[in-house]
């Protein structure tokens, strides 16, 4: 079998011997190592192999297609097996291990969708992972750094691993409280601590309350959705998700305030929702959000973030935004305020996954912190291509989409004009089924009690509908998918409730 080391590994004390048992371990040789199975450990399948007298070394068995590796974890000195990171605590009696063959052992290899074919370096956090050549790339590269990729492409992995080499106070944000905890989760999974090291891991409304907590709580579209249906007759013609969008992605959203009746009025076609001549409809409707606001004990995060920008101090060592396109630069230009030195970021993100639309692009992304244009424009941002979660199938239908988009809308920037490439092995499918009830009863039969299936609506509005047919708690909306994880999602009338919608979209668009 083929050998595989953690990055985390320190073998120097013993070289010799550990040099002595990999290699009996690449033979297939687990008499020769003397390879012993670990027993009592039941988050995973570890063995140890016999470096000296005193001293063990703890490895486990991954599987890639047809290749079993060994995965060298950790040298656990003098027989304390207690104080190892990656088993917990697990209490481990040497003289009951069963000895194990390599061929037995190879029978268990958990299977992983991705492993380098030269480098051995292996990162942890909530699965093996190997960087391909691109992430590696990244890994290595010093900050400010921007790094763009789909869902899948282990953005929020490499991040993360990159913290952990970092000293002093560091900053992990996103808007999604659940992304927020599951890096923090992962960050300090296998019991991981950075000596010299203080990691804080926000949502962008949790960052806000750490300068200062605002009053009341912040105004959801449910709210704004109620105030606007009693406003619906002054403001005819002003569909209330637009408004909605629009004073969150556009009047508020600009790094230097709020932007005027005059300037906003004189924005351009693709700089705004709304066309010209009703844009002063628009910001009196704002204008009246803001007395909403008050009256109600309600607030808004970016007028927050314009209220807050003189409670921002220096205070982090190194920021790291993750799902940045969800960020205005109003809130991207208050966490880097917070900075003890300009440049020591990482962005990461994906135009792509846009779910409020605010007109992100990276080049105004760039344009924060590079005032020169041309120097800007010069800003390398690092692509990352590869897909290691999806199925081929899968990856497919969405280049297909993004194919359409691009035709339809055009890229918003070049940084963003590009599709990605399947890594993983698995076909999977994308089926079309006929809405009609029994279809609808027989595929909730088969999902309500499974974790492995979870059903997604374009609006909040639209889950009513969806719960009469479908029993699982696993219902989300697209505002809320950021993060998540299943293998298996049913979209449902995603174009059956939006058909206008559709159809403005798909019009002139051909295959």
């Amino acid at each position: 079998m083929k050998i595989l080391e953690y990055i985390g590994l320190d073998t120097r004390r013993h070289q010799a011997q550990y040099r002595r048992v990999i290699d009996a371990i690449g033979r297939d040789d687990f008499r020769q190592a003397e390879v012993k199975k670990l027993a009592n450990v039941t988050h995973g399948t570890f063995y140890r192999a016999k470096l000296d007298h005193a001293n063990r070394l703890l490895f486990t068995l991954v599987r890639h297609g047809e290749a079993v590796y060994a995965l060298m974890l950790e040298v656990i000195e003098q027989h304390a097996y207690d104080k190892s990171r990656f088993l917990r605590g697990a209490a481990v009696d040497e003289s009951k291990l069963p000895v194990i063959e390599a061929a037995e052992a190879a029978k268990t290899a958990g299977a992983v969708r991705y492993i380098h074919p030269e480098r051995r370096e292996i990162h942890l956090l909530d699965k093996v992972i190997s960087f391909d050549d691109a992430q590696e790339a990244v890994y290595r590269l010093k900050p400010p750094l921007i790094v763009v990729g789909s869902a899948g492409s282990g953005k929020t992995a490499l991040t993360l691993e990159k913290l952990k080499h970092l000293e002093g106070e560091v900053l992990y944000v996103t808007h999604s409280a659940y992304l927020a905890q599951s890096a923090r989760e992962l960050y300090y999974g296998h019991g991981f601590e950075r000596e010299g090291q203080e990691a804080t891991f926000f949502s962008y409304r949790e960052f806000l309350e750490s300068l200062r907590v605002p009053k009341g709580r912040e105004a959801t579209w449910r709210d704004f959705a109620g105030w606007f249906g009693r406003m619906r007759q002054q403001f005819k013609g002003i569909e209330a998700h637009q408004a909605f969008e629009e004073i969150r992605g556009v009047v508020t959203a600009e790094a230097g305030g709020v932007l005027g009746r005059d300037v906003y009025r004189e924005l351009g076609v693709r700089q705004s929702i709304f066309p010209a001549e009703a844009r002063d409809r628009l910001y009196d409707l704002f204008e009246k959000y803001r007395d909403w606001l008050t009256e109600g004990g309600l607030y808004d995060l970016n007028l927050v973030s314009h209220a807050w920008s003189e409670h921002a101090r220096p205070r982090f060592d190194f920021v790291v935004v993750d799902e940045v396109q969800d960020f205005t630069n109003a809130q991207l230009s208050l966490v880097l305020k917070t900075l003890k030195k300009p440049g020591h970021f990482l962005l990461c993100g994906d135009s792509n996954q846009i779910v409020h639309p605010n007109f992100f692009s990276w080049s105004r992304v760039k344009a924060l912190f590079w005032r020169d244009p041309s120097l800007a424009e010069r800003q390398e941002l690092q692509v990352l291509r590869a897909n290691f979660r999806n199925s081929r199938e899968t990856t497919q239908v969405a280049n297909a989409l993004l194919k359409v988009k691009h035709r339809r809308f055009g890229s918003i920037d070049r940084e963003s004009n590009f599709l990605v490439d399947a890594v993983a092995g698995e076909t999977g499918a994308v089926t079309v089924v006929e809405d009609k009830n029994a279809l609808k009863k027989d595929l909730d039969q088969k999902t309500r009690g499974s974790t492995r299936f979870a059903v997604l609506v374009l609006r909040d509005e639209d889950k009513a509908e969806a719960r009469r047919f479908f029993q699982t708690p696993l219902l989300f909306s697209i505002h809320e998918a950021k993060g998540l994880e299943y293998e298996n999602i049913v979209l449902y009338r995603f174009v059956s409730d939006h058909r206008a919608e559709f159809a403005e979209i798909a019009e002139g668009v051909s295959p």
